[in-house]
């Protein structure tokens, strides 16, 4: 049966807004209302910092919360995600457009702009072709190093403009190295300033709340208030530089900012450099579009809320194609955002919508304000954004729970440090596969024998078990394909080599989802050798599906014993005698060895 929507139903299911908007209320948007103002406050210092992190002039950051705000206002389904630039699709978008020109240039503008239409345009295909199981060949313990490693490499990057000096290179160890070189030149009234902003912001963070309402403010205002932490240093920061002059000591500003909405344009098209762009704007969506979904998935299971990942993939494509269109770079949903947005009461995406008005009117009216912001004041927001994504506790979880998990990881946090981001992520992208083709080909394979009083069958090795000599009963607790086909089958050889009394070999495949085709001829080896010696073959257990593609084959014709349906059964029909007495022995009651098998 199709159950594909079609007509208004299909309409409803691309542009999610005509479902929740035809129920949209006053009171729903208050809430909204609210929510974006909280969410805009936050919004513009970030944008403007995140605009720097990637080369380009500020109202850059701020070109790139609009557009693609409204638009996945559009075509969104969480209700809370909050859209915008983010440190990690910053960093590549930066490290991306300096293999193409110089930060500052308009080659470079112009490759920034380009992967925000590259990037969009892959995720829009991939949402329509329902691709978004692409994302799945990034692992967690590889996202998790990917995005640890890159957040302390941004954070060491914002250290020069922190402390008033210049540094060089894209990779941690670049940047180290030139900040010591260059350590002579750190200017106090710099350093002050944004050590200062660090202290207060990470204050903000815990204590800013409980001061105001110590002072007698509500639980509302209070949250709110506690919100605008990167507000209030900056508002501060810059009247402190503009009342003592500390431009003319040495502290960087932001100068002056455009004031007005960005033009309306393509980006370069040109061949050449889009196929240079084009594997950066993969990982660039790639990364983004799992941030985005995890970050949607957690806050939509805590009001029971629906995300659908496909059309996400749809959004955050029409995201960045307005991004592109309005002069923005790579956007994606932001997690400390998208929380606050959440904890301040967003009911739909309109309140994403409403905050790309507020910032509109911040690029139309406010920007002459911003002059005498530090740049080291920028640099702290950064720094006190990516350092909470820093997670130590995951790397040393994972070194305890797998080892193979744990290389991957090693691997992506070191190369990143070493070579650069985009060779971190597919260091640990290929790690990642390699490890797993590795692990499944050497599958876990058990001896397995009757538990008495039961028609159960575990491991012999942990647990007391009735066997035969002359069966040899293996449990495969894995599919069975190209990488561990060999295995599988030498295993067997060695197995009845090692035991002459054996006449059958029986594969208990529970653990079996499917069965290609090297495993398939591997098999019939195995039935082949096995009849030349006098052994019978038989497999129990067998799923549906992997029966299907079996009958479509002439194995189940040249097998040499029977397909039965459990493990019991098949031991039945070899030795009946064995299997009844041993199933009616009730005085003997299973007893574990070493902790269970399955």
């Amino acid at each position: 049966m199709n159950n594909t929507p079609k007509g208004p139903g299909l309409l409803r299911r691309y542009v999610p807004i005509l479902s929740w908007g035809a129920a949209y209320s006053r009171q729903t948007f208050a809430s909204d209302l609210v929510a974006a103002l909280i969410v805009t406050i936050m919004l513009i210092p970030q944008a403007l910092a995140y605009s720097l992190l990637v080369g380009l002039p500020p109202q850059y950051g701020l070109y790139a919360s609009m557009a693609p705000l409204v638009l996945y206002a559009v075509f969104g389904t969480s209700r809370a995600l909050a859209v915008g630039p983010v440190a990690m699709a910053s960093l590549m978008t930066a490290t991306a457009a300096s293999q193409i020109a110089a930060a500052g240039t308009p080659e470079f503008v112009g490759a920034a702009i380009a992967l925000a239409m590259i990037s969009g345009l892959l995720l829009l295909v991939m949402g329509i072709l329902r691709l978004g199981f692409l994302a799945n060949f990034l692992s967690h313990p590889v996202i998790s190093g990917f995005i640890t490693a890159a957040a302390i490499q941004i954070a060491a990057g914002q250290l020069g403009p922190l402390l008033g000096i210049r540094t060089e290179g894209e990779e941690l160890m670049h940047i180290l190295v030139s900040l010591g070189r260059n350590l002579a030149q750190l200017n106090p009234w710099t350093a002050a300033l944004g050590v200062i902003a660090i202290v207060f912001l990470l204050w903000a963070r815990q204590g800013l709340r409980p001061l105001l309402l110590r002072m007698g403010l509500g639980e509302r205002m209070g949250d709110i208030l506690a919100k605008m932490g990167p507000a209030m240093i900056i508002v501060a920061a810059t009247a402190a530089v503009a009342g003592l002059g500390l431009d003319e000591k040495g502290v960087k500003v932001l100068g002056a900012v455009p004031q007005g909405l960005p033009e309306i344009g393509l980006p370069p098209i040109e061949m050449g450099l889009w196929t240079k762009l084009l594997v950066p704007s993969f990982l660039i969506c790639i990364v983004g579009y799992v941030e985005s979904i995890s970050v949607a998935l957690t806050l939509a299971a805590k009001r029971r809320q629906r995300v659908d990942p496909d059309q996400e993939l749809i959004a955050l494509g029409m995201a960045n194609l307005g991004a592109a269109v309005s002069s923005g770079f790579p956007v994606t949903g932001a997690l400390s955002r998208s929380s606050v947005n959440f904890d301040a009461g967003a009911q739909t995406p309109a309140a994403g919508a409403f905050t790309a008005v507020g910032v509109a009117i911040a690029t139309l009216f406010l920007t002459p304000w911003l002059f005498f912001l530090p740049k080291a004041v920028l640099g702290a927001i950064i720094i006190v954004a990516v350092l909470s994504l820093v997670d130590v506790g995951a790397i040393r979880r994972t070194w305890s729970y797998s080892r193979a998990d744990f290389a991957a990881m090693a691997g992506t946090i070191g190369v990143t440090w070493v070579a650069g981001i985009e060779a971190g992520l597919l260091v640990g992208v290929g790690l990642s596969i390699f490890l797993h083709l590795y692990s499944t080909s050497r599958p876990h394979v058990a001896v397995v024998g009757q538990i008495p009083g039961t028609a159960h069958f575990r491991n012999v090795t942990r647990h007391q078990v009735v066997t035969s000599p002359e069966i040899l009963s293996l449990r495969v607790d894995a599919s069975l394909y190209f990488p561990n086909a060999r295995f599988i089958e030498e295993l067997i050889n060695d197995a009845v080599a090692a035991n002459p009394a054996v006449r059958h070999v029986i594969l208990e495949c529970p653990g079996v989802n499917t069965i290609d085709a090297s495993a398939l001829e591997s098999l019939e080896a195995v039935n082949r050798r096995l009849k030349d010696g006098g052994v019978m073959l038989h497999l129990s257990e067998v799923k549906g599906p992997v029966m299907d593609r079996l009958k479509r084959s002439h194995f189940l014709q040249e097998l040499t014993g029977k397909v039965h349906l459990t493990q019991f059964d098949a031991v039945a029909s070899i030795q009946p005698e064995l299997a009844s007495a041993t199933l009616k022995d009730r005085n003997s009651s299973s007893i574990w060895a070493t902790g269970p098998s399955m």
